[in-house]
């Protein structure tokens, strides 16, 4: 493993233990030449997730995307960063368990409304209001009566 700090690839493993939702591998790791610590993650390599858009091209799943997508929409929200990262280690947990290696975006849109709609209405509002396309100040109305009705 290549050093972030100085690029030398002399690094020692010096502890490693299983992750939280015991999918991946911490591994905690020290540099030989600079003497710096630092960690990394590993995980078991699966088949590509693929992503079916709106238009029925596909690409890769991007993990990295949902994440800024959901931080976009609870932004300036008392929510920690560690509930978006659980938001979408859930979303991907489930569509590579569920699926046939390839989910939609709807697919991927209702379950990133389900989870915001436990922990925080106004992201839950905002991500809808770009996931649903709403139009007019009626599409935002029905929707926050939709949201009333189910607390």
């Amino acid at each position: 493993m290549r050093c972030p700090y100085c690029g030398n690839e002399d690094t020692r493993v010096i502890d490693s233990r299983p992750s939280e939702d015991r999918v991946e591998i911490r591994r905690r790791r020290v540099c030989e030449n600079c003497e710096k610590r630092f960690t990394t993650y590993e995980r078991v390599e699966t088949l590509p997730l693929m992503v079916i858009k709106k238009d029925d091209t596909r690409e890769l799943f991007n993990r990295e995307k949902l994440i800024t997508n959901i931080m976009r929409a609870c932004h300036k929200r008392p929510v920690a960063t560690a509930d978006i990262e659980k938001i979408a280690e859930n979303i991907e947990t489930m569509a590579r368990s569920s699926y046939d290696k390839e989910i939609t975006t709807r697919e991927i849109g209702e379950n990133v409304l389900r989870e915001l709609k436990d922990l925080d209405q106004v992201a839950y509002v905002r991500f809808a209001s770009v996931y649903r396309d709403f139009t007019d100040v009626d599409s935002f109305l029905h929707e926050l009566e939709r949201l009333k009705e189910n607390e």
